[in-house]
């Protein structure tokens, strides 16, 4: 796979940078970690978990879940990559028994899930970092560089050619085609969507009116569902240049854009540099309620700027009895370093070892 070379790659960048414990392993089976810090296996559980939302982390919970499996008999994991908005409604339903979302729970969520807690809250625990890729296809053009302005215009509708004076003046080596741009973006309510309007907000304001939100307001282009059907749409036509988690990208062989960054650089997305991203993340929710805060304005020399963090959202208290053991399970594995570890070979990173511990603790509080 295309995707296999950025295992070693990721691993040693995060390594380097956020001070991980040591990444990779032959190991597939689900672990926890002991209080030394060793691993130990993992206590299966029995049942059924139905889950839904982000279909970014899709690839990641694939992953999971067929290494789970194999270990743990007698269990059904089921994931539906609908999208973080129908995730998180599944989950205040009562149809999900955790969500996958590509944003934290908003101030006018949050009561309706807490409601859904019978003892407890709903809390944010952070489990796939994504980079956000801007993938386009655009015949005999490769290395495209575009700043957050440039980007805002391109996907505000304000800049409808390839070959517009503002592409030319951050690609000033390139030769540009007169074609007309096609941008794909989400249709469904996506976390992607929301971290993507958000790095635009933060860094491109005055070009960007339409705010942060997991619909997409901007008029004009062309919708698709998924991180998937984005990819399928930017892959099926010249001029076409859409926004996807990085896999869906690179399995799609899709050209992938170098983002002008807080330090005045174009910098290309690798781990390495989605990394420096990372790196200045802070923690910013309570207790086990773990929240992330990314800086998009990062003037970290050579980082790549838009990274998303994927959460899975769960009732802190109050789970039911039939399914607490396996949602205390199998969160446990994605937490822990080997299923951490399995994310390198997917295209994503894996979690700052410090705020791993804090997720796989919080996991061990769940009740």
């Amino acid at each position: 796979m295309k995707l296999q070379r950025h295992g070693t790659i990721a691993c040693l960048a995060l390594t380097a940078v956020l001070g991980l414990s040591a990444c990779g392993s032959d190991n597939n089976e689900p672990t926890g970690t002991s209080a030394s810090g060793s691993a130990s296996a993992a206590d299966c559980a029995t049942g059924t978990l139905n889950a839904q939302g982000s279909s970014a982390q899709k690839n990641a919970m694939a992953e999971w879940i067929k290494a789970y499996q194999q270990k743990c008999a007698g269990t059904t994991i089921n994931y539906e990559p609908s999208g973080s908005g129908a995730g998180i409604e599944a989950f205040i339903a009562g149809t999900a028994d955790f969500a996958g979302s590509d944003s934290a729970l908003k101030e006018d969520q949050q009561p309706k899930a807490d409601a859904r807690c019978t003892r407890g809250q709903a809390i944010n625990l952070p489990m796939v970092i994504g980079p956000v890729a801007v993938a386009y296809n655009l015949n005999g053009v490769q290395n495209l560089q575009l700043k957050p302005a440039t980007l805002a215009k391109i996907f505000a509708g304000k800049v409808t050619k390839w070959d517009d004076a503002v592409i030319k003046a951050d690609n000033p080596d390139a030769k540009l085609p007169a074609t007309t741009i096609q941008t794909i973006h989400r249709s469904d309510s996506s976390g992607t969507t929301d971290n993507f309007t958000d790095f635009l907000a933060k860094t491109a304001e005055a070009d960007w009116t339409f705010g942060k939100a997991k619909e997409w307001k901007a008029p004009g282009g062309t919708g698709a569902k998924g991180s998937d059907g984005v990819a399928s749409r930017v892959k099926g036509a010249d001029g076409t240049i859409g926004y996807m988690e990085w896999s869906f990208a690179e399995n799609a062989g899709l050209g992938i854009a170098k983002i002008g960054n807080g330090a005045g650089e174009f910098a290309e997305l690798t781990a390495e540099n989605a990394g420096k991203t990372i790196a200045g993340a802070t923690v910013e929710g309570q207790g086990d309620d773990l929240k992330m805060k990314i800086d998009y304005n990062t003037k970290e020399a050579g980082a790549y700027p838009i990274v998303l963090v994927t959460y899975e959202i769960v009732c802190n208290k109050g789970i039911a009895a039939d399914k607490l053991p396996l949602i205390k399970s199998f969160l446990g594995y994605t937490a822990s370093t080997a299923g951490q570890a399995e994310l390198t070979e997917l295209g994503y990173a894996p979690l700052p070892d410090a705020v791993r511990t804090k997720v796989e603790a919080a996991v061990k509080n769940l009740s």
